[in-house]
């Protein structure tokens, strides 16, 4: 288990970054890699990614200027720089003002991982017979007031942080996977 960082609250400029950033491929695959395997230099990504060192170097010091990743200066020699993932609690507070390129950006940055998750949500569905119980669907109607939703993703947080390992240790036979909450009014009016 890892002890859950401080929270990082993101600011529209943050989002703004963040969606630069991560609508790259490379640097989402960087991101997978480095969560799975710890540590790694610019020639182990390239080779895993398929991409050039150079590449991989720009996208890894890219992820760095947003504290994504982190270098590990004792294991960096000369050119040789060696990377790590970092653990982040990353928030985006509810009613965050921002400019309407920063609003773009973060509903660009939604649709980007709802793209992704959606995908998810159709393999879990379509192999869930055959997963042998990797696959867990779970569909819940709630009625709750904004202070209790508070209280949920709250708790919710604090459990996903009570599983959560240092990249690189993982437990053996332990699989990445894909956890969503998304908690959202079932009609547009209260």
């Amino acid at each position: 288990m890892v002890e859950r960082p401080e929270r990082r609250v993101l600011t529209g400029a943050d989002l703004k970054a963040f969606y630069k950033a991560l609508a790259n491929p490379v640097r989402r695959d960087i991101l997978s890699y480095l969560g799975e395997h710890g540590e790694a230099n610019s020639t182990s990504v390239a080779k895993a990614l398929g991409e050039s060192t150079g590449t991989t170097s720009y996208h890894l010091r890219k992820l760095a200027d947003l504290d994504l990743i982190a270098e590990i200066e004792e294991r960096s020699t000369g050119r040789e720089r060696w990377w790590k993932a970092l653990s982040k609690d990353i928030f985006t507070p509810p009613g965050l003002e921002m400019t309407p390129d920063e609003r773009e950006a973060a509903l660009k940055l939604g649709a980007l991982k709802m793209s992704h998750d959606i995908g998810l949500v159709t393999r879990a569905y379509a192999g869930y017979d055959s997963a042998e119980g990797w696959n867990q669907i779970h569909r819940s109607g709630l009625r709750l007031t904004k202070d209790q939703i508070a209280s949920f993703v709250e708790e919710y947080q604090n459990l996903i942080w009570k599983y959560v390992t240092a990249p690189g240790e993982h437990p053996e036979g332990s699989r990445a996977l894909a956890v969503r909450l998304v908690m959202v009014p079932e009609t547009e009016t209260a």
